[in-house]
This record gives structure tokens, sequence and C-alpha cells, in this order.
């Protein structure tokens, strides 16, 4: 097994057990609004410090990248942690939430490791070596186009609150032309669902570079593409499509008429 991803998944079941053990008391669980709609409690916090403990006990001279300890360090080597994806699920009891952590080496992404906590479910991946859900081989789905298709999302929200009219008319288009849409809200996870072919598609606005790091590899290594919603190179952050080959350009196709000049990226 690579070195990282060795770390990486230590790091990410430590975190796990953490957020577990926190369950029980939700109702006693101190929490700081750090926006609208957007939430950040002491689990979020305790998960990331045993990351980071973890990390620097093995890669002292790493950087660091955490959404809630911020950026730490200079190295070329740069591990980029979300230690509670989908905390308003968690502190509402509803079990859908992850660790999610990748390793890049001068920007490029090297290791994921999404860890699904309430079903111990272990995602990885490794550049150019595949991505695996508990050491099987993952592939995304055969789906051809949007009909049949099942597809994830996240809603707008913070600073993405003025493109709700544009992607509702997303949504809408999304909603009659496909099987389905889901919004779990935990973006690593929807990422890592398209990559264990449970979904077929996914878009989301306004992300961050931890809502994605580790998921963008899952989904690259297991077959699927990623990029904006216009189909260009999706840059760590910002407006995301991930799906089959297939699916991704349906999507593209789908929202390229729907998008305002602002979302043409």
């Amino acid at each position: 097994m690579h070195p990282l991803l060795t770390i990486a998944i230590r790091a990410a079941r430590r975190a796990g057990e953490i957020i577990a053990r926190s369950l029980p008391r939700l109702e006693s669980i101190a929490v700081t609004a750090k926006g609208r709609n957007d939430f950040v409690s002491e689990v979020d916090r305790n998960a990331e410090q045993a990351i980071v403990e973890i990390i620097h006990q093995y890669y002292p001279h790493h950087a660091i990248l955490g959404e809630e300890g911020g950026a730490q360090g200079q190295h070329d080597v740069c591990w980029v942690i979300d230690p509670l994806d989908g905390t308003t699920n968690f502190l509402h009891g509803l079990p859908t939430f992850a660790v999610s952590i990748a390793v890049e080496q001068k920007g490029q992404s090297e290791v994921a490791v999404v860890y699904d906590v309430m079903r111990q479910e272990l995602f990885t991946a490794v550049r150019g070596g595949g991505a695996q859900l508990d050491n099987h081989r993952l592939r995304v789905s055969k789906a051809r186009g949007l009909e049949g298709s099942l597809i994830a999302t996240g809603f707008p929200y913070r600073s993405t609150e003025e493109h709700l009219d544009a992607y509702m008319t997303m949504l809408r288009t999304m909603m009659l032309q496909t099987a389905g849409v889901r919004r779990p809200g935990s973006a690593s996870l929807d990422l890592a669902y398209v990559a264990a072919g449970r979904v077929d598609g996914f878009w989301e606005m306004g992300l961050q570079p931890w809502d994605t790091a580790a998921g963008k590899l899952l989904v690259v290594e297991a077959g699927g593409r990623i990029g904006t919603l216009s189909g260009g190179d999706y840059d760590n952050s910002g407006n995301i499509i991930a799906g089959t080959p297939r699916v991704f350009d349906a999507m593209v196709s789908a929202f390229g008429p729907l998008l305002p000049e602002n979302l043409r990226q």
C-alpha cells in the first residue's frame, strides 16, 4: 500500500471514531455559525486536530489545508482535509457524513480517502492505481446519458445564493430528463458514489478544495470525468460536474443553454 495512503486511512478512521463517539451527545455539542446555513462544531475541530496530529507524527514538514484550521506550513506535499463533510446532517442525527482526506504533491492529487463514518465504508484512490471501496475495485456506472440516470446534487447556499435561479432551472432540467435527483448533503460522498456507480452524475456550485480534493481523484481513477458546469477544467474549487463520460457530456450539453455568463468558465 502507498505509504501516504496508509497514514491517510489511519487518520480518517481516527477522526471517524471521534465523530461516532459524539453522536449520543448531539444536544450538548458546541456549535458555531460560520455563516448562513454553515456551521462548525467542536467535533469538526477535534476530528481535524486528530487528523493533523497523526499526519505530523509521520510527516512533520508536510503542509496542511483544513476546512477548520486553514493553511498550515509550506511544502510540495499538502494534505487537504475535511474532517466532517456533512456537518449539518451530523448535527441533526442524519447518518450521511464523511471524513475526506487528500494528499496533493505540487497541486496534483496523489492519494484520496473518503470514509463514511456510519456505514464504515472506506473509499480510497491512488493516482494511476485505481479507486477502491474496502479493497474492491471501483468503476463508474455504464450509464450512457441522462435518460434512466440517477443524479446527485448540492443546493446553493452561502456565497452562491445569487445563482439560485440558474440552479433551479438546472434542477428542473435534470428532474425532467433523468430517473431522479438526490441531495445527500456531503459532496465527498456524492463523488465517492459516482466512483462506485451508485449515482451516475453529480453537480454542485460554490465548493471549496476540501470538499472535492479526495472525491475528484476517486472519480477519475474509477473511469469518470470531472469538470466545470461548462465542461472546462475543474481547478479544485467552485462549480463542478462529475459523472460517467457520457453522462458528464450530457449534463454539460443540458446545462449549456441555461448558464448565465458568470457561470460559463
